[in-house]
């Protein structure tokens, strides 16, 4: 990641809870103005390197740096710089939400003079001014968590950190506040911490992989897929034989994973595979077709496909039934 403008600077941090090693040995960057996602299982760390970097934990070994300041000497400093949504938002239901960002400018000790403008601005930015009389605990899941991103961006920070924050959201929701997130990613540096693949396809331009409480891999993510040597994504449309037949002759080909065999008519059978092999693209290219050919089989599609999203997350942080609840 670019280090001419570094927002956040993490080295070698650690936690341990009594007899749990939680995060170990961690060390990233973080450029301005990136949206940045931490992904991972539930429970790999995401949270409490979260927390560290916000002072609400502090490290047991290691250094977390916020605009070149030690998060553990100046934690108030810290605070000023960083807008945080915790995975569960800390709201007043019987407040409005006028009323409830009138709380948040006081605890932020903005001063009285910038407050009215300071609650209109995070109002405007997260769609909610037609909502502020309302009581917060009549709002929507939506919109509570709107409101939420309010209290995390009224003090105009220049970092935004966001633990989940689209967890229990109906699918529209989802997309609005991936909209508002991305925006605020053209102006801000975000951390977005999601166990959701899809969040980060759609949002992020930056990724960290965490499984166990380590990196497992960082960066953009096609950065990620070709530096995960080993093997090949291919879909082939398949003439000439069924799927059991497929499934006994692909076998020959080598070491085969991730294999998904589906019929879209009586004729046709597509096959999804992981293939091993240290070969050039165009020799394991050459490696199917003579292998379609000798098991008499017409080859009518074939394409070599890049690692997704999800097959670099299933390939870092375990096997698929590992990590299907996660996904």
């Amino acid at each position: 990641m670019n280090a001419q403008a570094e927002k956040i600077k993490v080295q070698n941090l650690s936690k341990q809870y009594e007899n749990v090693q939680a995060v170990t040995d961690v060390s990233f960057s973080v450029s301005d103005q990136q949206v940045v996602g931490f992904l991972g299982p539930n429970g790999a760390g995401k949270t409490t390197i979260m927390k560290i970097l916000t002072g609400f934990h502090f490290a047991s070994s290691g250094t977390a740096l916020v605009d070149g300041i030690p998060v553990t000497e100046q934690p108030l400093e810290i605070k000023k710089r960083i807008g945080y949504l915790p995975e569960n938002v800390p709201l007043y239901g019987d407040l409005t939400v006028d009323e409830y960002l009138s709380f948040v400018v006081e605890a932020r000790f903005i001063p009285k003079k910038q407050r009215k403008a300071a609650i209109e601005t995070s109002l405007e930015a997260c769609a909610i001014t037609s909502y502020r009389g309302r009581k917060i605990e009549t709002l929507s899941k939506g919109y509570r968590q709107r409101t939420g991103l309010a209290q995390a961006i009224i003090h105009d920070p220049p970092i935004l950190i966001l633990d989940e924050p689209t967890t229990g959201l109906d699918p529209n929701q989802i997309i609005e506040i991936r909209s508002l997130i991305k925006e605020l990613g053209k102006r801000k540096t975000v951390i977005l911490s999601t166990h959701i693949l899809q969040e980060v396809e759609a949002i992020c331009s930056q990724v960290l992989i965490i499984n166990d409480g380590r990196i497992a891999a960082q960066g953009r993510p096609e950065e990620i897929a070709g530096s995960m040597k080993g093997g090949d994504n291919w879909e082939l449309v398949l003439k000439g034989a069924g799927p059991d037949d497929v499934k006994n002759k692909i076998s020959n080909l080598g070491q085969i994973s991730n294999l998904k065999i589906e019929t879209s008519c009586s004729e046709y059978v597509t096959v999804r595979f992981f293939i091993r092999t240290d070969e050039n693209q165009s020799s394991a290219g050459e490696k199917i077709f003579d292998w379609a050919v000798s098991g008499n089989l017409k080859i009518l599609e074939m394409n070599r496909k890049k690692l997704s999203i999800e097959d670099i997350f299933v390939k870092l942080t375990g096997d698929e039934t590992k990590t299907t609840g996660a996904l």
